[in-house]
């Protein structure tokens, strides 16, 4: 099995890992606050496998795998009124209990989705650091290759070519930082295309190996590419290798990670809170990557599409960015489980959070208090939200078979 399988593999089950403990979230809070859990599976479909197992204070809990690896539940006895329950369940009944111990459960979820998001953050920055934004960047070389020939306005549509590029041959390696091309100081990836390409010959490539300096002699190489303003293919200086950008990274202790890792987050969230918001307008952009037209970056995945790009981490060895993109989709996991919408966790706590308040108000008018909400009177707009949430899945889903988003061209 190659990197890549591996990486999707991987990546496929740490959203699984995040998913159950999602769903433990929800159980231990409700056996925390005295309530009846009955099952807990991970998946959805038919039953692969179960087992009953008792649980402290008497009560017997069903755990189990189902057949689709897409989410998982915990059966909550009486987790809205219309339930059926059995004599023993009845004053255990989630929807009988106290307000704050049902948002509690309910919290409890999308809680455990943040709560591995920090941990995941804490280890990447206790780990690997994080960039240096005020320090000056370069390219770095990412691979060498040899250097084919453009045949066309097409960027895939190269010739074939063999052995070792200028590059590999004038000692360059992968992770080489490059201050220097030919005289020319560079300081991104497109500064060093550019100086590259208006290069013929033996020439001074000035570099960072291992954090120490060095000069190499390269050979630039005559090859074509297209010329988008010309309209037609044009000479150009080529070296033969695939080019990143070094960002310098600040370093921390377990103690200074603390604030670092809370500064992310903070940025993580606003751009979390962002992107749900614009899901409602990615709809146009979805479709037209399935019709033909390039997949944006900014577009939203599934979870095929998301552990295709952990596959692609993997495969190239960039386990921070597989950590941090496990990470980022534990806080949207959570984000999107508080909206206030059914069947979502933050619709129940809508429910509850206005029976709370409806009461309080009958109570202050000296009525009694209210009987519970009748779900079954929500159901079409619950109804609604699930077709446009299968809708939006299966958009997803498709959008990332026929058109990935992918890291790395």
């Amino acid at each position: 099995m190659g990197a890549y399988a591996i990486g999707i593999a991987l990546f496929a089950l740490s959203i699984l890992v995040s998913v159950a403990l999602h769903e433990c979230g929800h159980m231990w809070v409700a056996r925390a606050t005295g309530m009846k859990v009955r099952r807990y599976f991970v998946g959805f479909g038919p039953t692969l496998w179960s087992t009953k197992r008792p649980a402290p204070g008497g009560d017997v809990i069903e755990y189990g795998l189902k057949a689709v690896p897409l989410g998982g539940f915990c059966d909550i006895a009486g987790m809205t009124s219309v339930e059926e329950l059995t004599p023993e369940e009845a004053d255990r009944a989630m929807y009988k209990q106290k307000v704050w111990k049902r948002v509690a459960v309910l919290v409890a979820g999308p809680a455990m989705n943040f709560l591995i998001g920090i941990v995941v953050f804490y280890v990447v920055v206790l780990t690997w650091g994080l960039p240096d934004n005020n320090a000056p960047t370069h390219p770095e070389i990412a691979q060498t290759s040899c250097v084919a020939p453009q045949k066309g306005a097409d960027p895939k549509d190269m010739a074939p070519c063999t052995g070792e590029g200028p590059a590999a041959a004038g000692g360059l390696r992968a992770g080489d930082q490059v201050l220097t091309a030919g005289g020319k100081q560079v300081s991104t990836s497109s500064d060093l295309v550019t100086a590259i390409r208006g290069l013929r010959g033996p020439q001074v490539f000035e570099i960072v190996r291992d954090g120490k300096q060095q000069s190499l002699i390269v050979t630039v190489a005559e090859t074509q590419r297209w010329d988008e303003k010309a309209g037609k293919l044009i000479a150009v200086g080529a070296v033969g290798a695939t080019l990143g950008t070094y960002v310098p990274q600040i370093h921390y202790n377990p103690v200074t990670a603390i604030p670092a890792t809370g500064n992310l987050i903070g940025t993580v969230s606003v751009e979390t809170v962002k992107a749900i918001g614009k899901i409602p307008t990615k709809v146009g952009a979805l479709w037209d990557s399935i019709t033909g037209s390039e997949r944006a970056m900014d577009t939203p995945m599934s979870v095929i599409g998301a552990s295709r790009m952990g596959g692609e981490t993997v495969e190239h060895d960039m386990w921070i960015m597989f950590w941090i993109l496990l990470a980022q989709l534990n806080f949207a996991l959570g984000a999107i489980n508080l909206l206030p919408l059914l069947p979502f966790d933050g619709g129940h706590i809508a429910v509850a959070t206005y029976e709370k308040i409806r009461n309080m108000i009958r109570s202050a008018r000296g009525m009694a208090v209210g009987a519970p909400v009748n779900y079954m009177k929500l159901m079409p707009a619950t109804y609604l939200v699930l077709v446009v949430v299968v809708g939006y899945m299966l958009l997803t889903i498709t959008a990332d078979i026929v058109n990935p988003i992918r890291l790395f061209q």
